[in-house]
């Protein structure tokens, strides 16, 4: 990498492409560190880049560089005014406007725009704690950058996420304090107002360069490799695509179907760890042997959507002769869904058809607020639902009429 960028041939003339190659002159960026690192090594390069860019093309004829100026037409200087959205022109040159049909248009890309906004903030946040060795608030970064994207369109910006690329340098250059993100904030504006003029002298190439060696140290290509080596095929696979469409396509892209692959490798995951068995005596409960007539089945994991026919289809499957009740200890079951609750109450019915009473044991709070939604209450006879494991089986025991033989 080198800060100065190879000019461009003209019939007149001048240099030619390739007379300044990079490798030629030590590359301040990796450098300056060894020197000091008081002063960030980019604020340097940058300078020093764009002073030898500007000495070059006015010493050498044709010789030209392509700066933020000449490329973008300058940086605008002045403090950002409060203006309103729809009151800035459109393509056309016409006022946008504000009406249903816009807001109705613009909702799904907003809800996209607010969801990836969020999930590379919070990458930012877990790349800067590796980086750092800290722990973020992840409440406050999304409390934040709402804040701020809900207030910039009033100032004439666009929504904006936490870039890896800026938290990355700024940590490399010291930064472990949420106060480096306010010295940042006032030194970008302070520069807008005061120097941005000066700013269009900066060269594309000495900023490509910057980016490069940016993009570089955030990879972390040794834990990289670590993770390739060591993390469950799963993760790896997330990983390796997530990689493969930043690089082909953007990271709008990747983290889009990384969420998704990594969701539905969750639901597997979580379907096989979820299971029913049938414990009987072995259960750690069970001191004295079940009367004849009661079986007891301990499930396990959360009964969601994925897991929750795999778990109830054990017992559904039975055989229900002399059978008559069966105990669900469901002590092991933190949560269930809408699919794990049509699948249980299916269980249900069709064990009360055939005369069988079921038994609800061990229930965790968050099934209880599921089940008092859906308006289950205890059923003579039928069902009866308990917080408590032991009392769930004591009252399978009186159902039957005590020890009244083994199974």
């Amino acid at each position: 990498m080198t800060l100065v960028v190879p000019c461009r041939p003209h019939d007149h003339g001048g240099l030619q492409r390739g007379d300044i190659r990079g490798g030629k002159q030590p590359d301040l960026l990796l450098l300056w560190p060894l020197i000091t690192r008081k002063v960030p090594a980019p604020l340097v390069a940058l300078a020093i880049g764009a002073v030898m860019a500007f000495v070059l093309t006015q010493l050498l004829p044709g010789f030209e560089v392509a700066t933020i100026s000449s490329r973008f037409h300058g940086i605008p200087q002045g403090a950002p005014v409060p203006v309103l959205p729809w009151h800035l022109p459109s393509t056309s040159g016409q006022p946008i406007g504000l009406s249903f049909e816009l807001i109705r248009a613009l909702a799904p890309s907003a809800f996209a725009i607010a969801m990836l906004g969020a999930i590379e903030s919070l990458l930012s946040a877990v790349v800067a704690d590796g980086m750092t060795g800290h722990k973020h608030d992840p409440d406050a970064e999304l409390i934040a950058q709402g804040v701020g994207n809900l207030v910039v369109p009033f100032f004439g910006g666009v929504a904006a996420t936490g870039a890896l690329a800026r938290t990355a340098a700024n940590v490399r250059s010291g930064a472990r304090s949420p106060l480096a993100a306010v010295c940042h904030s006032v030194f970008v504006l302070l520069a807008v107002l005061l120097v941005a003029p000066v700013l269009g002298y900066l060269p594309m190439a000495s900023m490509a360069a910057l980016l490069i060696l940016v993009a570089w140290n955030m990879g972390e290509w040794r834990h990289f490799s670590n993770l390739l080596r060591s993390a469950p095929r799963s993760d790896v696979l997330v990983l390796l695509v997530c990689f493969t469409l930043t690089i082909v396509f953007d990271m709008v892209v990747s983290v889009t179907v990384g969420i998704l692959l990594a969701s539905l490798l969750f639901l597997r995951s979580m379907a096989e760890v979820s299971g029913t068995t049938l414990v009987g005596e072995s259960h750690p409960l069970v001191e004295e042997p079940l009367p004849r007539g009661v079986l007891l089945y301990e499930i396990a994991g959360p009964l969601f959507f994925g897991a929750a026919q795999r778990a109830i289809g054990v017992i559904a499957r039975l055989d229900r002769r002399g059978v008559k009740v069966v105990v669900l200890d469901v002590t092991a079951v933190p949560a269930v869904d809408a699919t794990g609750l049509l699948n249980l109450q299916s269980l249900v019915e069709r064990l009360n058809a055939a005369g069988i009473k079921v038994i609800l044991a061990g229930v965790q709070p968050q099934p209880m607020r599921t089940f008092a939604r859906a308006r289950w209450r205890t059923r003579k006879g039928r069902l009866r639902i308990f917080r408590s494991c032991p009392r769930g089986i004591d009252l399978a025991r009186a159902t039957v009429g005590g020890n009244g033989g083994h199974r």
